[in-house]
């Protein structure tokens, strides 16, 4: 299931990386043809931000982080594991706490109907979901870390 979830995620930040180059692209080709993508730069930056945070998760599973092994390496192996799982923990609550306060967020801009200020009025609440959902997986991603890594 779990699976399911990170690979849902990489699709969604795969789509929002193909979308930051297709929007690029028409800013491109639009200034030899003589037109203007509207909120061009907003759009990109908004997908930016999703794929960045969509990504978080699966890359955390795939141990592309930077992470404490450094610092472990260097403990005695006692001490490595009681270690480890703190930092998890720690991870864990922080992305917890960040991905309780985006929903919280993302439903405070739907409730009041928050818009871009660009020329393309797109609703705050479908970026900030898309960010939240992408921390939310990470923190799922800490949690399944952390239970692994229990006595």
């Amino acid at each position: 299931m779990l699976r399911g979830l990170y690979r849902l995620s990489e699709l969604m930040a795969l789509l929002l990386g193909l979308f930051v180059l297709l929007v690029i692209l028409a800013q491109v080709v639009g200034r030899f043809l003589g037109f203007v993508v509207p909120s061009a730069l907003e759009l990109a930056g908004f997908a930016t931000a999703g794929l960045i945070f969509l990504g978080l998760g699966p890359t955390f599973r795939a141990g592309g982080h930077i992470r404490v092994e450094l610092l472990l390496r260097r403990l005695p192996p006692k001490a490595r594991a009681p270690l480890g799982r703190t930092a998890l923990g720690l991870g864990a609550a922080a992305s917890l706490y960040a991905a309780f306060h985006l929903w919280a967020k993302t439903l405070e801009s739907l409730r009041f109907g928050d818009l871009a200020p660009g020329l393309l009025p797109l609703p705050l609440w479908i970026p900030l979901a898309v960010v939240a959902f992408g921390m939310s997986v990470f923190a799922v991603a800490l949690l399944e870390a952390l239970l692994r890594e229990a006595p």
